[in-house]
This record gives structure tokens, sequence and C-alpha cells, in this order.
């Protein structure tokens, strides 16, 4: 490579920046060498990679709030057919020019998590990774994703300092609501200004919230490999929240 070109892509990687995922891309130069955060997201899939599959040839694969693609630039080295989704047009942009320089067949999509609600398209592997608490509608957005995954589902989220989980009861009273306030309920703070100076945190679950939010739409979390995050199989929704996701997406 030479000189010109390296700047070049330097060039690029600027115009089309800030960047929230640093890429280590073909050429040596990375999208986001000084991230807050440190080497991100390649930490965190470090964590995660051996709880996924390595093979996933003939698996499809939906990466929910994809951002600069790097989670479906990993799925598409293992061989999955993936698709990436984000509402934000700005990431998708990085994403598309990132595809072209890893030459990856990633699809890229225009689109929000409630509008799986409206598709038939189903997935062997979704992930739904640091998204929950950005939404204003949670479970709405929850029964979305569960809807539309057949194999298994990688659920991260910021949550509450809370390891206990009660086993709550099938019916509460009205004058046992103190239970509700017992460590270990299942409960989700909300976040009327900002976390960590970001509007877009809404909510702050604790694990057990998340894990009942997760049964609820018909969800088995059988393993918890990393803090926060969770592996789900799908059930199958609930016929009655099915209905009413049906009637919440307008159909």
């Amino acid at each position: 490579m030479t000189l010109q070109s390296y700047s070049a892509g330097i060039a690029e990687i600027d115009e089309l920046g800030p960047w929230f995922h640093n890429l280590h891309l073909p050429d040596g130069t990375q999208t986001a060498p000084n991230h807050p955060l440190g080497d991100f997201p390649l930490f965190k899939w470090r964590e995660l990679a051996p709880h996924l599959p390595s093979d996933l040839g003939g698996w499809t694969a939906l990466d929910i709030g994809c951002n600069a693609g790097f989670y479906s630039f990993e799925l598409a080295r293992r061989g999955a057919h993936v698709v990436g989704i984000d509402a934000d047009e700005h990431y998708l942009r990085q994403a598309r020019w990132a595809r072209g320089q890893f030459d990856l067949d990633v699809e890229f999509r225009r689109l929000t998590v409630y509008e799986l609600a409206r598709t038939d398209e189903r997935f062997d592997l979704v992930l739904f990774m640091g998204v929950l608490y950005h939404l204003r509608y949670p479970l709405l957005a929850l029964d979305a994703v569960a809807g539309c995954v057949d194999r298994l589902l990688v659920l991260q989220t910021l949550t509450l300092e809370d390891p206990v989980e009660v086993e709550a009861p099938e019916d509460i009273s009205l004058d046992d609501r103190a239970l509700l306030e017992q460590p270990g309920w299942p409960r989700t703070a909300f976040v009327e200004h900002r976390v960590a100076g970001d509007a877009t945190n809404w909510w702050v679950p604790n694990r057990a919230s998340v894990r009942a939010m997760a049964r609820s739409a018909g969800l088995d979390v059988f393993a918890e490999p990393l803090d926060e995050t969770f592996l789900c199989r799908p059930g199958g929704l609930p016929a009655e929240v099915a209905a009413e996701l049906r009637h919440a997406a307008g159909d």
C-alpha cells in the first residue's frame, strides 16, 4: 500500500465520522482507534464469540442496531447470511462503506426494531445487543424480536446491580404491593433525562426484569455467559401477546 492510498483511506474515515465502532480495516487503519471504551466492540466480541457456533454456514442472522456493522461482519465471516438494521442513516453509510473494504456479503437496511412486528421474515440467529435500554417501548420491541427468531437470540442490555432474583407468585393482592419493593423483584428504572449524557437511555432493568420480560415474550433464557448478556431460545409468542403485537403494529 502506498502512503497516498493510506492517506486517502484516513480521509474517507474522517469524512464518515464520528464512529462508534472501531473497525480494523484490511489496510491496517482503524475507524475509532481512540475510542473512550477501548477497542470497542472487538473486546466485547472476543468475550461473546466462544458462546456462538463457530460455523454459521446455512444460518440467517439479524443484527439489530448494527451501527457500523462490526458484529454483522463477524457473523458473515462465520458463514451466515446477515442482515443488519439500524434507524440511523449515518451509521448505515459507515456500514455500507466498510462492507466494500471487507468484501463481505452483508445486507444493510434502514429499519427500526418495531418494524420487525410487520414482517414475516425469520432468522436463525438474532443479535439484540445494546439496544433495549435505548427504546421508549422496550417490551413491544422484545415481542417483535422474539417473533422473528428461530434458533438463538443474544440479548444484551444495561442493567441495575441487583443480582438476586425473586420467584414471583401467580397473583398479588392489592394489600401485598410491598412485595414489589423487595430486592430481586423484576423492576425497570425509568430514566426521565439522561444516563452518561445520552438522552436515548430510557430504561435500566435489573437482571430479574430482563429474564421476566424474556419469558413474557415466549423466550427461554438458557445461559448468561457474560455480564448483562442473555442467550435465549424461542418458544413462540403466547397467542394473546401475538394478537396484541399485531394490533400495536397496525395490522
